[in-house]
């Protein structure tokens, strides 16, 4: 390996270390060297690829707590800019990328401080706060949606569209799945801590209000909370659907692949992977999302013609939620069309994308790689 090393920093929850070990392992492919820099929840996923080198800094929210909370928060990132700044220093850095969340904030800080290029990567329609305050000064930004919000005419001029990296189980999963008019309804239902409880009193709802033979053609695979667990399953038992209600499935991308529709939220992950796995979905935005990203993510699918957008609580009601599901499972062509355009919206190639992007903006890696070895971003 040549050419410096290709440093990640990315904050500690899975939306922003997993697009970034996508990259990592893209680039690892490449022979080029790379390291994670992140805080002590991203610390854990050390070991994910042997290949990786992952180094921890300090790092706090400074949206967080009162005068004081936010006054320890600053010498905490402080801190974190000079580790990141020694780390790159011994690991030889060449470039650093940085994909969102505060812990990435010290290492791009401090890698433009060293002189060297930063790439930011967005995973969402409307650019996050810690890419809003390192933005002005990267050298180039890696959008996940073709437009994006919350920019400067300026950093407009720097976006690149390489889509955003989904895990290779998920990529396992593409292909295509046609809907029938009278056979069996697959639908999933996920939503994680910020959906899971209301998606469990509003989805058996509407489900109830549906005719007869179109619930008996349901089957229903369902995320709730521990304690909702039985309730729900009693309700879909009174309805005769069948149905899987679990906390948590640990093969949640082949329930998706398999799906005939899903409804789910609208984080970043989830959008990236229905539309690499082609599913069409109904999208209830996380209403208390920062900067609303989550609107603007389902909205983004949907004007493409992938999902249907219902807001919570407005529209997100089992009376809308009934006539919704009537509207598309009684016309499966509809679901048809939106798998293809969900499919259409993907971009399974995202983190080949990003890796040439990321060579192409540092002058040490370009001249090491075998430009053969990737492809134009």
């Amino acid at each position: 390996m040549s050419g410096g090393t290709v440093i990640l920093a990315a904050g500690g929850t899975g939306g922003h270390i997993f697009p970034a070990l996508s990259l990592g392992q893209a680039l690892t492919q490449r022979g080029i060297r790379v390291a994670l820099v992140t805080d002590d929840r991203g610390g854990r996923y050390e070991g994910e690829n042997r290949e990786i080198a992952v180094r921890r800094i300090r790092a706090a929210s400074p949206s967080k707590g009162g005068v004081t909370g936010k006054a320890k928060a600053i010498v905490e990132l402080g801190i974190g800019a000079l580790q990141a700044a020694l780390h790159m220093r011994k690991l030889g850095a060449a470039i650093a990328v940085g994909f969102g969340g505060y812990p990435s904030v010290p290492t791009v800080r401090a890698a433009a401080f060293l002189g060297l290029p930063t790439v930011l990567h967005e995973q969402n329609a409307v650019l996050g706060r810690a890419n809003r305050f390192l933005a002005p000064h990267a050298s180039k930004i890696a959008t996940s949606f073709r437009e994006m919000t919350n920019l400067s005419e300026r950093e407009t001029a720097k976006c690149h569209f390489t889509g955003n990296p989904v895990r290779d189980s998920v990529l396992a999963l593409r292909g295509e799945k046609v809907a029938s008019s009278d056979g069996p309804v697959n639908l999933l239902v996920f939503g994680g801590s910020q959906g899971a409880t209301v998606f469990s009193h509003v989805v058996p709802a509407g489900i109830a209000e549906l005719p007869e033979p179109l619930r008996k053609r349901l089957r229903i695979t369902q995320q709730s909370r521990a304690e909702d667990i039985e309730r729900v399953k009693a309700d879909y038992q009174h309805l005769g659907v069948a149905a899987d209600i679990r906390a948590f499935f640990d093969d949640l991308p082949d329930r998706m692949a398999s799906a005939d529709l899903v409804i789910a939220r609208s984080g970043a992950s989830t959008i990236a992977e229905l539309t690499t796995l082609g599913r069409p979905s109904i999208l209830v935005p996380y209403p208390s999302a920062a900067d609303d990203h989550q609107t603007a993510n389902a909205r983004a699918v949907a004007a493409g013609g992938a999902a249907w957008v219902m807001t919570e609580p407005d529209e997100f009601t089992a009376p809308k939620l009934a006539g919704a599901l009537l509207g598309v499972l009684k016309a499966p062509d509809r679901l048809n069309r939106a798998a293809a355009e969900a499919r259409n919206l993907g971009t399974p190639d995202a983190a080949e994308r990003l890796a040439d992007l990321v060579i192409a903006t540092a002058p040490d890696l370009a001249a090491a790689t075998n430009p053969q070895q990737g492809r134009a971003a």
